[in-house]
């Protein structure tokens, strides 16, 4: 039942994971995040993107982030690996 619920946050945070990076690739391409896709990834992705963007200022007309957002959400992934291993 543990390893259940451990691998469904860990399959769920890599989703959203992908869910981020497409979120972000779309911004490479004009009219993009107006589709039906692009509004559902912002519906998702903004809520977790906007602290990130308010601590982080942009690097010129770069916006590192979603870099930042991605790496915490990878170390969240780890702490929930070492969680599982504490506790098994």
């Amino acid at each position: 039942m543990l390893t259940t619920i451990f691998s469904l946050l860990v399959q769920l945070i890599s989703i959203y994971s992908w869910a981020l990076i497409i979120y972000i690739l779309l911004s490479w391409f004009p009219n993009a995040r107006d589709s039906a896709i692009g509004q559902f990834l912002a519906r998702i992705c903004e809520p977790y993107l906007d602290p990130f963007r308010r601590i982080i200022p942009p690097l010129g007309m770069i916006d590192i982030s979603p870099i930042v957002a991605i790496l915490v959400l990878r170390f969240a992934t780890s702490g929930l690996h070492q969680l599982y291993y504490w506790i098994i």
